[in-house]
């Protein structure tokens, strides 16, 4: 009986609660990694707000850019691969084989491009998603534009 109540309970607030910590609206933490928005820095932590009609890069309590979903015209999609040269060196002062074992792993980072033209407002960013949320950021993307992510890691240029 005490084990029904217990699961009872966990299937009612861990769902509630991870929905709370993901902030309830639209919203994915992002970091900006550059673009045509004046007001932030590179490396600046935003939040990403993807509405049913428009796109949002939320700063603070303030909207930076707002971004109607019809007016995109591309969403671009790249990893960044690099091995874990600077944490295996600290472990390896510490223990020899686990630092070089840190050696030979790798880490990606997600990163979602967005260009947009609304009349002559034309602009473009690049933000880099964690890597549990850059395949929603995708998939909200796409459904609310209608546009296809283009995976610029596949992209070749030909001269």
């Amino acid at each position: 009986m005490v084990k029904r109540v217990l699961a009872a309970i966990l299937c009612i607030f861990v769902p509630t609660f991870a929905f709370a910590a993901h902030g309830g609206d639209n919203g994915y933490k992002v970091i900006y990694d550059g673009g045509s928005v004046q007001q932030v820095k590179a490396g600046t932590s935003a939040e990403l707000i993807i509405d049913p009609n428009q796109i949002r890069l939320h700063l603070g309590k303030d909207d930076v850019v707002t971004i109607p979903a019809a007016a995109v015209t591309e969403i671009s999609y790249g990893q960044d691969v690099h091995r874990r040269v600077g944490a295996a060196i600290g472990l390896a002062v510490v223990s020899f084989g686990i630092g070089a074992l840190m050696a030979l792993t790798k880490s990606k980072k997600h990163y979602v491009g967005l260009t947009w033209a609304d009349g002559d407002k034309k602009g473009g960013f690049a933000m880099q998603c964690s890597k549990n949320d850059y395949r929603g950021v995708l998939t909200a993307l796409e459904g609310i534009t209608g546009k296809k992510a283009v995976d610029s890691d596949a992209m070749t240029v030909k001269n």
